[in-house]
């Protein structure tokens, strides 16, 4: 083969490819999605998937199907969605854990910045301080006095290392000064169960989570970790008020494709998502559950400069804390 057809073969490949790519964005989709969901089921990253899920398919014109992939403070989905086919089929719903990861593992199996292309932020989340139901302390200060007169008997649960309740632990742990005990589930869902069966003392965790078991009294809930009250919680205060100024951690979601998926297809996902977050089924539902859906915020640019943000960030917090990368 001379140059001259090695170079028109070549063209005509890329010609084809382009064609081929075109065509199938503008059919998109035309079969149902999988949305990843790095976490186990039941938790509250899977309550926002499901709840998104059906108000896109209803706008998309086809099944949306929550897969759950859990393990590795969510890097084993993470990873999984960043080696799939960039075709729009495969999606990751994440949520801040994807900027924690590299600073929590040496292998998290994906770069935050250059493996997705970023579709937009979904809500944000704050989370809420509780303790089996029979813990001694009445409010959030008697609390901090009892965990740091006792922290090397109290064991405060988690979902993992790199979980929403993971991060709120290394917080609460810097703000009452002690280092207490951590017991890492593989999910929230196991990590509550243990709490109501008083296995364990304290877990902090999202309102998507803990709304229900805080309204029926199963668990004893001190404090919400945003600025101010949240209004389904409005007997709660918030950490900040209670004298742990500046204290507040907000679990924001976001929705993200494999890198190199065509523009044309993240634009289709970016104006489901933006319709889907304007739906008022969906804001009802995230509204019961204290989150604040981020309609404003539902673009690649945002999310994108949210990861920008929240990397550094996260990683000076480990340093501090003398978290150690595993």
């Amino acid at each position: 083969m001379n140059r001259f057809t090695r170079t028109l073969a070549a063209t005509l490949g890329t010609v084809a490819l382009l064609a081929a790519t075109g065509a199938s964005a503008a059919d998109y989709p035309d079969h149902a999605i999988s949305v990843v969901v790095p976490f186990a089921a039941g938790g509250p990253t899977d309550t926002v998937a499901r709840n998104l899920a059906q108000a896109m398919a209803t706008n998309m014109g086809q099944g949306i199907v929550v897969e759950n992939k859990g393990g590795a403070g969510g890097t084993i989905g993470t990873s999984f969605v960043a080696r799939a086919p960039a075709d729009g089929y495969t999606l990751l719903l994440m949520h801040v854990g994807f900027s924690t990861a590299p600073s929590l593992y040496k292998k998290p199996g994906y770069d935050p910045y250059t493996s997705f292309e970023p579709i937009g932020l979904i809500v944000d989340v704050p989370m809420t301080v509780l303790a089996r139901s029979d813990f001694p302390p009445k409010d959030i200060s008697e609390l901090a006095a009892y965990v740091k007169a006792n922290a090397s008997k109290i064991t405060l649960a988690n979902a993992g290392i790199g979980a929403a309740s993971h991060l709120c632990g290394v917080m609460l742990n810097e703000a009452f000064g002690v280092n207490l005990l951590t017991v890492p589930y593989k999910g929230t869902a196991p990590a509550m169960n243990d709490l109501l069966s008083k296995q364990v003392d304290m877990l902090c965790d999202q309102t998507t989570n803990t709304t229900q078991q805080i309204r029926a009294k199963t668990v004893k809930a001190y404090a919400v970790t945003s600025l101010t009250r949240v209004p389904t919680l409005p007997g709660l205060p918030t950490m900040d008020e209670s004298g742990f100024k500046g204290f507040q951690v907000g679990i924001w979601h976001g929705l993200w494709a494999p890198k190199g998926t065509p523009k044309p297809v993240i634009d289709k996902l970016v104006k489901s998502l933006q319709t889907a977050l304007a739906d008022p089924k969906f804001q009802n539902s995230m509204q019961q559950l204290g989150t604040t859906v981020l309609a404003s915020e539902a673009n690649p640019e945002a999310l994108q400069a949210k990861v920008k943000q929240q990397v550094p960030q996260w990683a000076e917090l480990f340093k501090k804390a003398g978290v150690q990368p595993q």
